[in-house]
């Protein structure tokens, strides 16, 4: 029987410092739902949805700054053991669709392996949304981060 082996490698992505003294900065359209993402149909048509909140930030926010931005506005959001789970909506342009992809998950109060993570690393271009999908403390973590029993 021959030996079978596996290897994790990590990527790393160098990160560009963006001088934000001398660049201009970007506006990005993010909308807040509680406990689930909006759907992909809200954003078809030139549509979105209803409660969006306009950030201008730079390419090397992490979502920590992110997660300190919303809670600055939404002050339900600021409660120890907040989930904040980011997706990026995009259009897909062979389709003439949207999609969602999520990006990583910031708690209040705790570190997490997402806190870091720029919008450069998750690949956002400039014009793409930003939903997030707020769990407040009382209820389950999003399920994709949840441990399972196994």
């Amino acid at each position: 029987m021959a030996n079978v082996e596996s290897m994790i490698v990590e990527e790393k992505t160098q990160v560009k410092q963006i001088d934000r003294e001398k660049t201009c900065p970007l506006l990005l359209r993010v909308f807040c739902s509680t406990g689930r993402h909006h759907s992909v149909s809200e954003y078809m048509f030139g549509n979105v949805p209803t409660n969006e909140l306009q950030i201008y930030t730079w390419q090397d926010a992490t979502l920590h700054e992110l997660t300190s931005l919303v809670r600055d506005v939404n002050p339900d959001t600021r409660k120890k053991g907040t989930y904040f789970d980011f997706a990026v909506v995009y259009p897909n342009y062979r389709s003439n669709h949207f999609q969602m992809r999520e990006i990583g998950v910031t708690c209040t109060g705790q570190k997490g392996i997402d806190d870091n993570k720029t919008l450069a690393q998750a690949k956002f271009s400039i014009g793409d949304f930003l939903d997030i999908s707020i769990t407040p403390p009382n209820r389950l973590p999003p399920t994709a981060r949840r441990q399972r029993p196994y």
